[in-house]
């Protein structure tokens, strides 16, 4: 946990890209918490006066549905990040274990596990998404949904993950584990599991992205459950109501909006992690920090 918030600690200080990107994302989780005391219900309908701009009373304005787009969409961010969080989460659990299994048992247990790992890397996801909700005709709940999504997200960082165990196992620290009796659970959870921390934290990032990402996909071309608020399906209901024909361009600019700045931030936190990992522009970053401060 220390060397992780070490990395949170580092990205924030000497790069400016991330301090840009942590930022919006605090903005959007504090947008998304306030749907906890929202007045109103994301699910309740001519509430207020369809199709008015936006003005005091209603900062987003309201769409033809007669919702205060706002308040609809701390829910539609809320809903969204959770769902990008649980598939991310999910696909970490499956990504850990076969990268360090495989990397480190080697042998017969590391090729079945690549074989498998490869099938799922080259499977075409979108398609296979756009079947199960085809066929479950778009009653699939977010969870069931974030689970499907899972066990397509983890296949890519399962191999870099084993790629850094093949390394680790040969090292001493791992050898001195092994003579002195520890558990095979042991080594990989205590000895190889914080080295490959800073990847796993990268790749949740990036798989964060690519959930919302197809979530928002799967949602405006209505395979999604459209009865439950995200992203997606508020530009669905925006398409539907052919918003920007009616001259209700707001109901269609809250959700890109917040959309492009999320995706944005989570890209350039992406990109500057990725230049952390790398230990030479990680040095000159941080010496050309120091630099400065001392001038």
């Amino acid at each position: 946990m220390r060397g992780f918030l070490t990395i949170i600690a580092d990205l924030y200080r000497y790069d400016g890209r991330c301090r840009f990107a942590f930022t919006v994302i605090f903005v959007v989780i504090v947008f998304a918490l306030l749907s906890f005391i929202s007045p109103c219900d994301p699910g309740s309908s001519y509430y207020a006066a369809p199709d008015q701009p936006p003005c005091k009373a209603h900062l987003f304005g309201t769409n033809s549905r007669g919702q205060d787009l706002f308040w609809n969409m701390t829910f539609a961010v809320r809903n969204s990040l959770a769902f990008g969080v649980i598939t991310a989460l999910l696909s970490r659990i499956i990504a850990i274990f076969v990268g360090l299994t495989a990397g480190y048992k080697g042998g017969l247990i590391d090729r079945i596990m690549m074989v498998i790992n490869d099938s799922f890397v080259v499977l075409p996801v979108l398609p296979l998404l756009i079947l199960v909700n085809f066929i479950m005709q778009g009653q699939m709940s977010m969870f069931q949904l974030a689970m499907f999504m899972a066990l397509f997200g983890w296949a890519w960082d399962a191999r870099l993950i084993r790629s850094q165990v093949l390394s680790l196992k040969e090292r001493e620290f791992t050898f001195t584990s092994v003579f002195s009796g520890a558990k095979t659970s042991s080594i990989l959870l205590s000895e190889h599991l914080p080295f490959v921390t800073p990847i796993v934290f990268s790749t949740t990032i990036n798989n964060l992205l690519w959930a919302i990402g197809m979530e928002v996909t799967l949602a405006v071309l209505g395979l999604s459950n459209i009865g439950i608020p995200t992203i997606g399906t508020t530009i669905y209901w925006a398409n539907q109501h052919q918003a920007l024909i009616s001259g209700v361009w707001w109901w269609l600019a809250a959700p890109v909006a917040i959309s492009v700045v999320l995706f944005v931030a989570l890209y350039l936190l992406v990109v500057g992690l990725g230049e952390y990992l790398d230990p030479r522009t990680r040095l000159q970053r941080m010496k050309g920090a120091l630099s400065d401060e001392r001038a």
